[in-house]
């Protein structure tokens, strides 16, 4: 019996042990616990307390750069599209009809002024030739004879040895022959220009084009056209500039905000490839009216061309020299902004604060915007840093720098000019 007591009283303290060691553990859980609860709060309070400091300083103004308006005295640029033409054209044709026999030329080079482009078959016109040169030599006979005969006759008449009527009638055989005469001269005149039409031959100086007929093909006459031959040296380069272009030039010579070089106004050309024609040309011609179809004035340059490097048909771009622009102001292109109501820029005033100004450009010369209207000499204009500004705002200005000139146009020394025209190596038919 006092063994299983034993046994018990041991079983009772081993539990007491365990729901001790299970109190400690809860404790310590709830500890740690409100610890971990303690540190989050604490980050929040901090941040709480940190409210109550005072708020940062405002930024500063943006830097942007001011352009101050400066009207100024520009060459005025004028450009439009031009076409090159010949100076003269002329087309070749036959005045006679035949078979073509010979083509001395070599088509597309250069002829002078009456080289035989064209032969045609002279067998027929020869012949007429000779025939009218007989029928003349017959006449001249007839007439000397006349006139020996009506010399004999009248000394007698004054002797009274032959009648009146023998006279007349020998007058009238002289009179006739010497008509005989002056017709057959006409027929040999025509022959021999129908003879030496057969050598069709060019008109004026140029080069000569495409033949139209081959060798052995049939002439009809004036109307087959055989070929053209076209002076290009000179050469021609038409323009038509806008009624409205006419009408500002007029405007502008009128109150001086154009001015005009004395003398013929100069012309320079642009070839397709950028490069300038080195030979400067001069306005020679103004239409007296409008083209009612296209609303432009039709106006031509000439300009010398020894190399050939202009020909017909090409087209150039055409500049105006000798005009310049007084008073005329200039903006960056990237300063003018676009809405819907037109062009604006941000202007700076004397207090260093931001306001917009309506604009009128007319047109770009060298990337910048010609401004018409809406800037005086003084107003300063915002050109780098629009994007951080906005009307009524304050800035800070620094002066616009602008950037060097690096085009072929600010310096003379490396402006690309047209080489000189190479004559083609053509070659001839046997």
């Amino acid at each position: 019996m006092c063994g299983y007591v034993a046994l018990a009283c041991a079983d009772v303290n081993h539990y007491r042990e365990f729901d001790v060691s299970a109190h400690r553990f809860r404790i310590r859980h709830r500890l740690a616990a409100r610890r971990s609860r303690f540190g989050c709060l604490f980050p929040a309070v901090l941040v709480m307390a940190a409210c109550h400091h005072a708020p940062p300083p405002a930024p500063p103004p943006p830097e942007v750069s001011v352009l101050t308006v400066e009207p100024k005295t520009i060459p005025a640029d004028f450009e439009y599209v031009g076409q090159a033409e010949a100076s003269k054209r002329v087309e070749v044709r036959a005045q006679v009809s035949g078979v073509i026999i010979a083509r001395p030329y070599v088509e597309g080079t250069d002829v002078h002024k009456g080289d035989v482009l064209f032969r045609i078959d002279p067998t027929p016109y020869e012949a007429a030739l000779r025939s009218a040169q007989a029928q003349q030599a017959d006449a001249e006979a007839r007439f000397a004879n006349a006139e020996r005969n009506l010399n004999r006759l009248v000394p007698l008449l004054g002797e009274h040895a032959v009648a009146q009527k023998d006279v007349d009638d020998a007058r009238t055989e002289e009179e006739q022959a010497r008509a005989a005469v002056n017709n057959a001269k006409g027929a040999v005149v025509r022959a021999q220009r129908d003879y030496d039409n057969t050598f069709v031959r060019a008109e004026i100086s140029g080069r000569a084009g495409r033949a139209n007929l081959v060798l052995g093909a049939l002439v009809s006459g004036p109307t087959d056209l055989l070929t053209t031959v076209e002076q290009v040296d000179p050469i021609y380069v038409n323009f038509s500039p806008s009624d409205q272009d006419v009408l500002a030039w007029r405007r502008g010579l009128a109150d001086k905000s154009l001015i005009a070089a004395p003398g013929p106004m100069g012309v320079r050309a642009t070839l397709a490839d950028g490069s300038v024609y080195p030979i400067e040309g001069t306005l020679d011609f103004a239409d007296l009216a409008v083209q009612e179809n296209t609303g432009t004035l039709a106006l031509r340059a000439s300009f010398k061309n020894p190399q050939h490097t202009l020909l017909p048909g090409q087209f150039v771009r055409v500049s105006l020299l000798g005009m310049k622009r007084v008073g005329a102001i200039l903006v960056p292109q990237r300063a003018v902004q676009q809405s819907i109501g037109g062009s604006f820029v941000y202007v700076v005033d004397s207090a260093n604060k931001v306001s917009t100004r309506d604009v009128k450009g007319d047109t770009f010369v060298g990337g910048q915007w010609l401004i018409s209207s809406g800037l005086t000499a003084g107003d300063r204009v915002v050109v780098d840093g629009i994007q951080k500004i906005m009307p009524g705002a304050p800035v800070r200005p620094v002066a616009y720098v602008p950037p060097p000139d690096t085009g072929r146009a600010a310096r003379g020394d490396t402006v690309l000019t047209a080489p000189p025209g190479t004559a083609l190596r053509i070659g001839t038919h046997d």
